[in-house]
């Protein structure tokens, strides 16, 4: 028969546990804080948590406000406690709280929005347009043969004229074959990214060649540019800071601009996708190799380990390869450098 003192013994150790495993805040955390225009979730996460990631385990998302789980400018985050644990919340809205107001000569309010996650100018680019897919792919795809009048560059407003099959898409994007990436270790394919270059409408199709009017520019197209139907999923800016589910060990293969140190804000792919777990809004700590170095007894080459340098959220993920952003830099990092669960 289990004695009370056993049974009290163990409900002793899970509250330890419990109590150990819980959130920790920041020393100097606000009591309240008022939420500004370029605010971001991660940035107030900061204010009260050592471990920003671990946010949604902290928030208490208030049902009788409008939208309980998106913060406006103007909305005043505090700590309450509830069962005896901390939890954050909004203690009062901001004016508009996402909410348009009309008056009786119907002049509107503007509408205020959620602050994002993340900075969104920073992902802006790679969250609605670069893409990544197989080269099978990409070879499949129509491709542009000429501008009109025989112009060999086009851009925004000018009519093309392309050769494949579109599908009966009405719209569709102009895309550049850009980086093909490989796996550092497995040397695996993992994907090939296509840059985008323009959209553009369909004015006419016959037979093979398709007619197109192109609607937005970033560079001029060229012969050969590939023709993809455009992106319809949902985007995604509201993010939630996350742990990874399982134990996440990849690298850096890549950042934008191919720059030579990686510090905050700079894009960067990792080697690990949808199959490997890896989610949206995932937090990832940043881990520099200890380098190589020599034992002067027995000249063995002995690696020292490796130190954790910055953090970086995922907010795009493919099946083999994910876009992240730095977050936090400690110290200048740079491709090949070791990402993990935090």
């Amino acid at each position: 028969m289990i004695s009370k003192f056993f049974v009290r013994c163990v409900a002793v150790f899970f509250l330890s546990f419990q109590l150990a495993a819980a959130p920790e805040f920041t020393e100097d955390y606000p009591e309240r804080y008022t939420v500004v225009k370029g605010d971001t979730l991660w940035d107030i996460s900061e204010r009260f948590l050592k471990s920003p990631w671990l946010w949604p385990e902290v928030w208490h998302a208030n049902p009788q406000v409008a939208n309980p789980h998106l913060i406006y400018p103007g909305d005043v985050i505090g700590l309450i406690y509830i069962d005896g644990q901390p939890r954050i919340t909004t203690l009062k809205e901001g004016p508009n709280n996402g909410v348009k107001k009309l008056s009786p000569q119907v002049r509107s309010t503007p509408i205020e929005t959620a602050i994002p996650t993340i900075p969104l100018d920073a992902i802006a680019s790679f969250l609605s347009t670069n893409r990544i897919v197989t080269a099978e792919e990409l070879e499949a795809a129509p491709y542009i043969l000429s501008g009109k009048e025989d112009h060999l560059i086009t851009g925004a407003g000018d009519q093309v004229f392309a050769r494949g099959d579109v599908k009966g898409e009405n719209s569709v994007g102009v895309f550049r074959k850009s980086e093909q990436y490989v796996d550092p270790d497995s040397k695996e394919f993992l994907g090939l990214e296509a840059k985008s270059i323009a959209t553009a409408e369909v004015d006419a199709v016959q037979g093979e060649v398709i007619t197109l009017t192109v609607q937005r520019s970033s560079e001029e197209l060229r012969i050969g540019d590939r023709v993809l139907p455009t992106d319809d999923r949902v985007i995604n800016s509201t993010f939630t800071p996350s742990k990874p589910d399982g134990d996440i060990r990849g690298k850096m293969i890549a950042v934008e601009s191919g720059v030579g140190n990686i510090g905050q804000y700079n894009v960067v792919v990792v080697n690990r996708g949808a199959r490997e777990g890896i989610k949206e809004g995932n937090v990832l700590a940043v881990y520099k190799s200890g380098g190589i170095v020599r034992d002067p007894y027995t000249q063995e080459r002995i690696e020292l380990p490796s130190e954790r340098a910055g953090l970086m959220m995922i907010f795009r993920v493919f099946d083999k390869l994910s876009y992240g952003l730095i977050l936090r830099a400690n110290r200048p990092l740079k491709i090949m450098d070791e990402v993990r669960t935090p």
